[in-house]
C-alpha cells in the first residue's frame, strides 16, 4: 500500500450522490419551497378590513 493511494478511490457507493450533492439538493429544495411561499404571499389578496384601515389612516 502506498501513502495516499486511497485518494483517487471513489467515495461512497457508486451511483449514489455524495454528501455534497445531498446538501446541495436540500438547499435547492428549501430555496424552491421559500420561493413558492413568497410567491403565494405576494399574490394573495389584501383583506378588505385591512384596506379599510389603510383608507382611514390616509
Amino acid at each position: 500500500m502506498t501513502l495516499g493511494s486511497d485518494r483517487s478511490a471513489p467515495k461512497g457507493k457508486p451511483g449514489k450522490p455524495g454528501l455534497r450533492a445531498k446538501v446541495q439538493t436540500k438547499k435547492q429544495d428549501m430555496g424552491a419551497a421559500l420561493r413558492s411561499v413568497y410567491r403565494r404571499t405576494v399574490e394573495e389578496d389584501v383583506p378588505s378590513e385591512m384596506l379599510d384601515l389603510l383608507h382611514k389612516l390616509g
